[in-house]
Formats: C-alpha cells, sequence, structure tokens
C-alpha cells in the first residue's frame, strides 16, 4: 500500500438528496470506498490471474472451512455456473481442495489449502489495514456505528449470514 499522507479533514456534509430523494453525497463515498478498498487485492490477484470472484470465494472458504457448495453459493448470490468456473480455477491451482461431505456423499466440502489460506490473509492484510486506520479517528463508539450502519445495509432476511461464526481449521 503507497505511504498514505494525513488527508485534510473534510467538513462531513450533511444528507444532501436530489428532487428524487436520492442521496448522491452517500452513494459517491461508497464507490470511492469500495474502489480503494479493493485496489491492493485486485493487484494482487491479477498476478495470479483472478478476479474479485476469486477474492471473495477464497475469503469465504478461507473463513468458513468446510462449507459447502450449497451454503457458499447461498452467502455470495451468484450462478451455479460462475461459482463453477472460479471454483475449478482455485482448486486446479492447489488454493481450495473439494471434499465429499461425511454425511452426505453428495455435498461438496470446501477447504482451503496452505497455499489458499495464505493468499486470503494476503489479501486481508492491506484491508484490514485500511480499516484499522479509518477506525482510528472515529474510535470505539465510532466503530459500533459503523458495524451498525454497515449491518443495516445487509437485507435482513440475510444478516444471519453475517452472525455465523467462523468455523475452526480443521
Amino acid at each position: 500500500m503507497p505511504d498514505r499522507k494525513r488527508v485534510p479533514e473534510l467538513p462531513i456534509r450533511t444528507a444532501v438528496a436530489n428532487e428524487d430523494g436520492i442521496d448522491f453525497t452517500l452513494i459517491e463515498l461508497f464507490f470511492f470506498a469500495y474502489r480503494d478498498f479493493t485496489s491492493d487485492p485486485d493487484e494482487m490477484l491479477a498476478d495470479y490471474g483472478f478476479g474479485r470472484a476469486h477474492h471473495r470465494v477464497l475469503h469465504f472458504v478461507n473463513r468458513r472451512p468446510g462449507l459447502t457448495v450449497a451454503e457458499l453459493l447461498e452467502v455470495l448470490k451468484i450462478t451455479k455456473q460462475s461459482l463453477a468456473r472460479v471454483l475449478k480455477q482455485l482448486i486446479d491451482t492447489d488454493h481450495i481442495v473439494q471434499l465429499q461431505g461425511p454425511r452426505d456423499r453428495r455435498q461438496r466440502e470446501l477447504y482451503p489449502t496452505a497455499k489458499g489460506r495464505a493468499l486470503a490473509l494476503a489479501l486481508a492484510r492491506p484491508q484490514s489495514r485500511r480499516i484499522h486506520t479509518a477506525l482510528q479517528d472515529v474510535g470505539a463508539e465510532g466503530r459500533a456505528l459503523v458495524e451498525g450502519f454497515l449491518n443495516a445495509m445487509v437485507n435482513p432476511e440475510l444478516r444471519a449470514q453475517i452472525d455465523a461464526p467462523p468455523r475452526n481449521h480443521e
């Protein structure tokens, strides 16, 4: 990550919506934040010929080893076809292994390999640093507000996915 100089503080703007009630200020802040949040991992992923879909799959498989393909499809909200292509690449490059479920042989459980776990952590480090830096100015109360806000942004019927604890590596 490039050396970050202290950016002059910008005034916090009150909600500004146009005549249609659209808050373009926050929408644009989300776009810019997402662009910067994904920029470091994107550069690393390009070295592997991977993209953001690979990142998401690797992230959740690393955080929840033993996650089934069906569970992963539910978390990512992508098509089976899209997942199959990305998963095949991650398996072929030895980042993820797919094992038959112990209770149901039709289930396929996904686990990160040591190589996959190392890549998942390497991708998460600059994102974690970026979050840590952003939260330093807002303190514990600010963090709680950010977490509450981001939770509220998730569709209510899908919030249980957030609360699912990471699985222990076996």
